[in-house]
């Protein structure tokens, strides 16, 4: 299995360089992915667990890894 194009523009905006500020990421997600950010954020979270994302963009994917898991350690 493959990415989709989705895939892509969701691992694409967040490999980015600097994260957009005062709801700038929130107002890409609407208007590009046509989609809530809850939504973005659940399909983010399944990319993270996929190898063939793991594949397509290592950096970004291990990146996310970290932060999701120094998050569930927190709580």
């Amino acid at each position: 299995g493959g990415l989709s194009d989705q895939d892509r523009v969701v691992l694409a905006l967040e490999s980015g360089g600097g994260q957009p500020r005062g709801g700038a990421k929130e107002r890409r997600i609407r208007e590009e992915l046509h989609m809530s950010p809850t939504r973005y954020y659940q399909l983010l979270n399944a990319l993270l667990d996929d190898p063939a994302a793991l594949r397509h963009d290592p950096v970004t994917v291990n990146r996310l890894r970290r932060v999701r898991d120094e998050r569930r350690a927190q709580r």
